[in-house]
């Protein structure tokens, strides 16, 4: 059931996305976008990440979506207001995401949800490394 709920949410977003070329919005076209084509970056923390796409649909919204994996013990990322939403789809291990004043916990499957302005983080608090897809939404999805 986890799964099948990553797949879909990871389906939802990529069902615009065009194919990876010079085109300026790579979400003019369906297409499919390779794994093995993303370059992974790594952040002072050890945080590494790939960036997937960022562009527009064709309904005018702005998207972004990148992959995560933070090691455990990893140092944890500041507090942060973003200026669009994001859906964050863990994939493995455990994170807290700390918003509000509070702090929930999301395991394999577990989907968070960051509305426009939160102040937010989230850090791996588990044994093992932990990775999710990241789904920015409208605003500014180039940060």
């Amino acid at each position: 059931m986890k799964h099948s709920l990553i797949a879909a949410a990871m389906a939802l977003v990529c069902m615009a996305a065009c194919a990876q070329s010079a085109t300026p919005n790579p979400l003019a076209t369906s297409r499919v976008f390779h794994y093995d084509q993303m370059t992974p970056k790594t952040a002072p923390n050890g945080t590494v990440g790939r960036n997937v796409f960022s562009g527009t649909l064709a309904t005018g919204e702005s998207v972004g979506l990148h992959e995560s994996i933070q090691p455990a013990g990893t140092k944890p990322p500041p507090f942060h207001r973003i200026h669009h939403s994001e859906i964050i789809v863990v994939q493995k291990g455990t994170l807290e995401f700390d918003h509000d004043g509070k702090a929930e916990r999301a395991g394999p499957g577990g989907i968070i949800y960051v509305a426009y302005g939160t102040l937010h983080r989230a850090r791996n608090i588990g044994s093992g490394p932990a990775s999710y897809v990241v789904i920015q939404i409208g605003g500014d999805t180039k940060k």
